[in-house]
């Protein structure tokens, strides 16, 4: 069945597209949602009338995605979290904590746009991951992962010194 776009729909295409979906699609989901119209003469003829319109918005996207890739290219995400001695982190830094960092910042990024490379982050060290935008393109923004002292290892490194200090104080007593 052939439809005409009301709305941007993901994975689908941009209000004012002409798609050939499945019947079962149109009837069941696009229509009843008015997300899109049946492809007849009089809805081609309103949606000629608003190509005008449709076209300054999707300029209007590729302007802001524009500039939203410029601040976040030249943002930096400095990222605290526990990690054992050897650099490897307890907890894996994933898109939905890239994308908490990134809000503190300002910026308002959906998870599901961020990807990392191989899915999540598990050291410590500096990394790049890509935020796709509209249409094709993509900002990446540098991530510094830091290791945060885990108080229990703290706490274990400490009890040999103390132990140490405490024999020379008793070697020193005798």
């Amino acid at each position: 069945m052939k439809v005409i776009l009301n709305v941007d729909v993901k994975s689908l295409g941009e209000e004012g597209d002409v798609k050939n979906v499945a019947n079962g699609y149109a009837r069941n989901f696009l229509l009843p949602r008015n997300l899109a119209v049946p492809y007849n003469e009089a809805t081609v003829a309103i949606f000629e009338g608003r190509k005008a319109e449709i076209e300054a918005r999707k300029e209007q996207k590729r302007k802001d995605s524009a500039s939203l890739k410029e601040k976040l290219e030249a943002a930096s995400i400095e990222i605290v979290m526990p990690a054992a001695a050897n650099g490897k982190l307890y907890a894996a830094v994933t898109a939905h904590v890239v994308a908490e960092n990134l809000a503190k910042l300002g910026f308002d990024i959906e998870r599901k746009k961020i990807e990392i490379p191989g899915s999540s982050i598990k050291t410590v060290g500096n990394f790049k991951a890509t935020i796709k935008l509209y249409e094709a393109q993509a900002a990446e923004v540098q991530i510094a992962v830091k290791a945060q002292p885990v108080e229990g290892e703290a706490a274990k490194a400490e009890k040999p010194a103390k132990e140490a200090k405490a024999a020379e104080t008793e070697e020193k007593a005798e």
